[in-house]
């Protein structure tokens, strides 16, 4: 049977959603596993309890061929013994230790040489040759997230846990460490879980996601496929898709559904029967806008629109467009010029049919 990791538990907390999660997937030495959600989603409960550092009411964790726990049979792994490395979101590095002191923490297990060799040949796998006897508050952001990460990977650990392990920098630092971080955890060759709600950094470090609100694990997939094929508009809201509306299939034809919506007429990709009641979903950055008069495009949806309002959002201007219901789009803020965009202006909104994504609606969502 393939190595991998099960995770089903329950865990309440007083005036909150009780944790309710479910995971399970093929592991393989350098898988990285996204727990992704809202704040108070239970993400970092669920990694804790992986960790030993809460213990869950219910349920039972396995790792490849080991129990950590099991509570009807009452196992309870504790944290030291489940070869786990862990790094906090704040680093929680040992302010009088030096570099080298942070690093060798977790190798009392090991003769002096040995310890020794381990912390220099984990110096130079974090580029922290130099830096040996400099203290945490003598090292930038993008150093003592090394260091924590270094501490953290020094005992050779089966499964190494991060909680929010960027959040802490400044974003031009973010940015650039991402692609540093996958890169390090794909040579660790260690299966990894990291919590996370940034969408840039789910997409860019993991293999598989898990999207989480309000307790309960929503959808497992690759962080893309959850992304852009979300299974039910709960997920849709949880990874950020910016128009979430209401329509019904008018009919299903050569895998295109015809899909109404308020008084608009779209195309999406079929999959779903004539009359099913569903949840369209369009991502922001999947629609470009037009000029009202301009020629159309190759896109099967032609939507007149008018702009309601602009926002900044980072490079981009978010523009919300009135097209019969809310629609979400992404601009460059020279298309922005260049259309000569603001409230009350004319435009078309082309999207193409394979990025109308269609969710079942459920009684009650």
């Amino acid at each position: 049977m393939a190595a991998e990791i099960a995770i089903d538990i329950s865990k309440t907390f007083s005036g909150r959603a009780t944790i309710r999660a479910q995971i399970r997937y093929p592991l393989e030495a350098s898988t990285v596993l996204i727990l992704f959600g809202p704040s108070g989603s239970g993400k970092t409960t669920v990694l804790r309890s992986i960790a030993g550092l809460e213990w869950p009411e219910q349920g039972t964790i396995r790792f490849i061929s080991r129990t950590w726990l099991d509570t009807a049979a009452h196992v309870r792994v504790p944290p030291q013994a489940r070869q786990i490395g862990y790094m906090a979101q704040e680093y929680a590095l040992f302010p009088t230790y030096t570099v080298s002191g942070n690093i060798a923490y977790g190798l009392g297990h090991l003769s002096v040489p040995d310890r020794k060799r381990r912390v220099n040949e984990v110096l130079e796998l974090f580029q922290l040759r130099g830096l040996e006897s400099a203290r945490p508050r003598e090292l930038s952001g993008g150093q003592q997230q090394r260091v924590a990460l270094a501490r953290a990977v020094a005992p050779r650990p089966q499964l190494l846990l991060l909680d929010e392990p960027l959040s802490a920098l400044d974003a031009p630092t973010r940015v650039r460490l991402r692609g540093e971080l996958r890169s390090l955890l794909k040579q660790l060759a260690l299966p990894s879980i990291i919590v996370t709600h940034d969408r840039e950094e789910a997409l860019a470090l993991g293999d598989v996601m898990a999207a989480m609100n309000e307790g309960t694990v929503q959808q497992v997939g690759a962080p893309q496929d959850v992304f852009s094929r979300p299974a039910n508009a709960e997920v849709a809201k949880i990874v950020g898709v910016e128009t979430v509306v209401r329509g019904r299939i008018l009919q299903t034809t050569d895998s295109l559904a015809t899909i109404k919506v308020g008084d608009q007429t779209l195309t999406g990709l079929g999959g779903l029967e004539s009359g099913s009641d569903v949840f369209v979903c369009i991502r922001a950055e999947d629609v470009v806008l037009e000029k009202a008069d301009a020629a159309s495009t190759s896109a099967r949806n032609h939507l007149k629109g008018t702009v309601l309002d602009m926002a900044p959002a980072g490079p981009l201007v978010k523009v919300n467009v009135d097209c019969g219901f809310p629609l979400g789009v992404l601009v460059t803020k020279s298309a922005l010029e260049e259309l000569g965009l603001e409230p009350g202006s004319a435009v078309r909104a082309a999207i193409k049919a394979g990025s109308v994504h269609l969710v079942p609606h459920r009684h009650g969502d």
